[in-house]
């Protein structure tokens, strides 16, 4: 039994121990045996063996275990056994069932809701239900977005707060490819697992708003949005590559292509045309790169999406094969470095390569282009890549000087850019350099100015004044008239191009990095195209016909096998009852046969428009109801991890925007505000280096034969200095190191687990607590007790104590609370929630001395913290006689006249030296400082006897008595 549930294929360690001198029957119930099993890697083996000893140590002397794991770390299962500091749990669990009851968070229809109100729409990224389910990192931005949330409904605001499913993927494919479980049965089953976790933190999401992108009802219209791209000419089929492996028989995402090979069994990948459907976004890059300037997104997140973007206004620039009048078309940005071109290189899948190249280098040519056909592009265009290449044995004429210029193929160079040829000038361009260098190619400087002009050292990238660059100094352009000697970068590229237009040897031109977008995938699991193929009787090719919108949706069919048939194409193929079907005609209207499309839509079309569908989910007639999408759009604030930060956002951009101009939206963009939440890191892992001739351990080195690499645990190290020692051995140091959560790194941190120990309010506390929003942090378990241990005060000094309705509040308690109010309200509404979090515990460490607990100061603290940590203050707010739900009062207000202190801390130094402190009124002059001084005996006692030579008083910052 593989208690980690490593899967097939993934080397696990298992070891057995007997306990010397334990029988395996021992009637103590102590072990006999103990099994420790722990998944490895070839990089850590050694590590592994030492965990499963430890684990083995730790057993053998156990009061209750008869079975161990490799030990967790922090493992907070302990502390569910323990006695609870208050009872969360009977707690969590009662409001959680009054607010599901209730509906408490059911956001009315518009027509019954107050529209003079300001509109609030926050959004999370909605989650892919895996069927691992949520770990601690996924409630970060979930919280941050139920903080806002609550706190915008307790400022009078009308609240949209949604959630639902991105539930078409690969891995519930993947799944019924092994197992034969249909993906709606685990889809279905591991949205139920994710919706529970959800709930038992405390969400206040309109569940009545639930949608998932598989659903029909859903999947309809983004059907209905693929008709509408089609019939505005955004869709298009073309011929394009994709990575295909011969002994799956399928094609495979980028991701699941590693080096050549598949993910999945290690099989040879190669890269095949296929006939694909494509979305024309690079007609809209100019306005996704515009409107950009109107959002109120991260200055990082924008400049991410401009370079994906990648407009670049440059010169294209052509030229003609030696010896024939075809030619090859170039993109530079650097038309002023022409005279420095020394060769041109083809993507080995551009389409002259095959007419061009010699018999002498026919085969190595072939041999090459094969071999690029099994790269991805990101392997490709790697910077830290080698470069490889051959020559075509053709030559190119440069438009500027007549010289001929060889031309090779390079994989570095992308058949789906520009014009998929570049004319090289390696003097001026780091690639272009490494590659000259590397087949020894020539190198000629054009551009004088910074290291390198000349010395052939390495390439010089910026601006200067152009040398050699003049048409006369070559045997063949004496007669052509194009000098930009002396010219600034500026001015040449002028030149040059209006050179080139005047010639018809090249023009301006704007080229983008952004692609048309790959819009269909061979898989089962995902939404079918609402298109159909007639074979044209004339022609015999087959011509796209889109469906009806009465036809929609188009639904999966069942299928007998998830397998891929060995083709490429998808399942659906083999489903011929479904392919095989019938419309009427264009022309006689009766029905004529077609073939339906067999692809299937990318993950990425449910999640391009879901949030127009949560205002409108039950809508059967239209997307969404245009007075609905009128009051409550754009979203206010979306939140999600920053890993989405450019093709989600990009594509939802874009179709958001096709959607504006056929008048389904009103706005231009979906997103007023985004922000991308820090990852949250697994916890800290120590190791240490341990030496087996020496039989110690020892500090960092080099692992080799006899050293071991030793996991420790937290209580076996502790901080000295910036490092981390040995508590046992201080001069050895020890690595501390975080990293992502992953089930294959065994450093995953269940919630639920968090939940059952500390209670959900502790959770979201911690998670808000542990740093800033958007900042990287790591996970402590230990560390959750300190936030609960701040809970468990504010329960027992206003959840267990009655607050008091006949005491008027003290000056120092209003100013207390009002300071407090004030705080939480600035940060909160900057999305500083760990500073806000530290104010109400300053608070609270004020208020758990009081003797009585005035209501017109509990309250507005409680009010306060239901955001945060809604269960336990919804019980207290019960507990103090309310009977309604705090979730619409008003959030509390601060009085600036209130805030007014009336006396302050006076620090009192003798001679320089801090010697204590007073507490004097706002309003004490130098001499009642001294009077005061006088009548502490812990400060007088310094100066007297003694003569005061000079007295320094600074009113509200310090009083310093120089004596002799």
């Amino acid at each position: 039994e593989d208690p980690h549930d490593a899967g097939e294929g993934v080397p696990v360690e298992v070891h057995v121990y007997r306990i010397a001198g334990r029988a395996q029957d021992a009637e103590d119930g102590l072990p006999g045996v103990v099994v420790v099993s722990r998944q490895t890697t070839p990089a850590s083996p050694r590590r592994h063996r030492m965990h499963a000893l430890q684990a083995a140590a730790a057993a053998a002397t156990a009061s209750q275990a008869t079975k161990v794991s490799a030990p967790e770390r922090d493992s907070p299962s302990t502390a569910a056994g323990q006695q609870r500091a208050y009872p969360f749990d009977d707690i969590e669990k009662k409001w959680q069932r009054i607010w599901d009851e209730r509906k408490t968070f059911r956001t009315p229809e518009l027509d019954k809701l107050d529209t003079t109100k300001e509109k609030f729409y926050v959004l999370d990224m909605f989650p892919y239900p895996s069927g691992s389910g949520l770990h601690v990192g996924h409630p970060e931005g979930y919280t941050a977005t139920d903080i806002i949330a609550r706190y915008k409904r307790m400022k009078g605001f009308n609240v949209m707060h949604p959630m639902g499913w991105d539930a078409f993927g690969l891995p519930a494919e993947q799944f019924a490819i092994d197992t034969g479980t249909h993906p709606r049965e685990t889809t279905k089953k591991n949205i139920a697992r994710f919706k529970q976790q959800l709930k038992s933190l405390g969400f206040s999401y309109d569940w009545d708003r639930e949608l998932s992108t598989t659903d029909p009802d859903y999947f309809k219209w983004t059907q209905w949005i693929f008709l509408k791209l089609h019939e505005k000419g955004l869709a298009y089929q073309a011929e394009v590559p994709v990575n295909f492996c011969p002994k799956l028989g399928t094609v495979l995402a980028n991701e699941e292509v590693i080096d050549g090979v598949s993910e999945r069994g290690g099989h040879p990948v190669i890269r095949v045309p296929m006939k694909q459907w494509m979305l024309k976004i690079t007609k809209y890059a100019d306005r996704l790169l515009e409107d950009l300037d109107e959002l109120d997104w991260s200055d990082s997140i924008k400049e991410m999406q401009r370079n994906w973007i990648g407009r670049s206004e440059g010169t294209q620039i052509k030229f003609r094969l030696k010896d024939s009048s075809s030619v090859i078309e170039t993109f530079t940005t650097r038309p002023d470095t022409v005279f420095g071109v020394t060769y041109v290189v083809l993507a080995p899948e551009h389409d002259l390569v095959k007419t061009i190249v010699t018999d002498d280098c026919k085969s190595q040519v072939e041999d090459y282009v094969e071999s690029a056909r099994r790269k991805s592009d990101l392997e490709r265009t790697g910077l830290q890549k080698t470069k490889t290449g051959v020559f075509t044995g053709a030559y190119a004429i440069n438009p500027v000087n007549n010289e001929e210029v060889p031309i090779w193929v390079a994989d570095y160079v992308l058949g789906s850019y520009g014009s998929g040829a570049v004319m090289a000038v390696p003097a001026h361009d780091d690639r272009d350099f490494e590659f000259a260098r590397q087949f020894g190619l020539g190198i000629r400087y054009v551009v004088s100015g910074g290291k390198g002009g000349g010395k052939g050292d390495c390439a010089f990238t910026g601006e200067g004044v152009s040398v050699n660059s003049d048409a006369a100094s070559f045997p063949a352009g004496k007669e052509l008239g194009l000098c930009l000697n002396d010219l600034d970068t500026q001015s040449a590229k002028k030149e040059v191009t209006d050179w080139l237009e005047s010639t018809g040897l090249g023009s301006r031109k704007v080229n983008y990095k952004l692609r048309d977008w790959l819009f269909a995938r061979q898989r089962y699991w995902g939404e079918p195209f609402p298109i159909v193929f007639e074979k044209s009787p004339k022609t015999g090719e087959e011509v796209a016909i889109a469906l009806a919108e009465s036809d929609l949706p188009v639904e999966l069919p069942e299928v007998d096998s998830y397998h891929p048939n060995g083709t490429g194409e998808s399942p659906l193929a083999s489903v011929h009852e479904w392919v095989n079907t019938s419309v009427p005609g264009t022309e006689s209207g009766q029905s004529v046969a077609v073939r339906r499309d067999t692809n299937t839509m990318p993950q990425w079309a449910g999640s391009c428009w879901y949030y127009l569908r949560f205002l409108d989910p039950q809508n059967g007639r239209a997307l969404v109801d245009p007075e609905k999408e009128k009051y409550w759009m754009p979203v206010d604030l979306y939140v999600g991890g920053a890993e989405h930060a450019v093709l989600h956002l990009l594509y939802a951009r874009f179709w958001h925007k096709v959607l504006y101009d056929l008048g389904v939206v009103s706005t231009k963009e979906p997103f007023r505000r985004l922000v991308s939440q820090g990852m949250i890191l697994g916890e800290v892992e120590f190791t240490a280096q341990y030496d087996n001739k020496m039989q110690k351990f020892v500090s960092a080195q080099a692992p080799g034969d006899g050293v071991d690499l030793v996991e420790l645990e937290a209580s076996q190290v502790t901080k000295k200095g910036k490092s981390f020692v040995l508590k046992d051995d201080p001069s050895v140091v020890v690595s501390a190191r975080s990293h992502k959560m992953s089930k294959s790194r065994g450093n995953v941190v269940n919630p639920d687990d968090v939940v059952e120990a500390y209670g959900a309010d502790s959770l979201r506390l911690y998670e808000m607590f542990m740093g800033p929003l958007r900042e990287t942090k790591i996970w402590s378990t230990r560390s959750v007790e300190g936030v609960h241990r701040f809970l468990t005060k504010v329960w027992r000094s206003f959840g267990e104590k009655p607050v008091n309705d006949e005491v008027e509040a003290s000056s120092e308690q209003k100013r207390l609370i009002h300071k407090c109010i004030k705080r939480v309200t600035t940060e909160t509404e900057e999305l500083r929630f760990n500073t806000a979090i530290s104010a109400m515990m300053e608070f609270m460490n004020e208020a758990s001395k009081w003797e009585t607990n005035p209501r017109e100061v509990v309250e507005p603290f409680v009010l306060m913290l239901s955001c945060y940590a809604p269960h336990i203050a919804e019980e207290i707010w019960n507990r103090m006689g309310r009977a309604d739900s705090l979730t619409y009062h008003d959030w509390p207000v601060h009085d600036e006249a209130l805030l007014v202190e009336d006396q302050y801390i006076l620090p009192v130094q003798v001679n320089g030296k801090m010697r204590g402190s007073l507490e004097v009124p706002m309003e004490t002059d130098e001499k009642q400082a001294l009077d005061q001084v006088k009548e502490v005996a812990k400060i007088s006692k310094w100066i007297e006897g003694k003569q005061v030579v000079k007295v320094i008083f600074v009113p509200q910052k310090i009083l310093n008595v120089i004596v002799k």
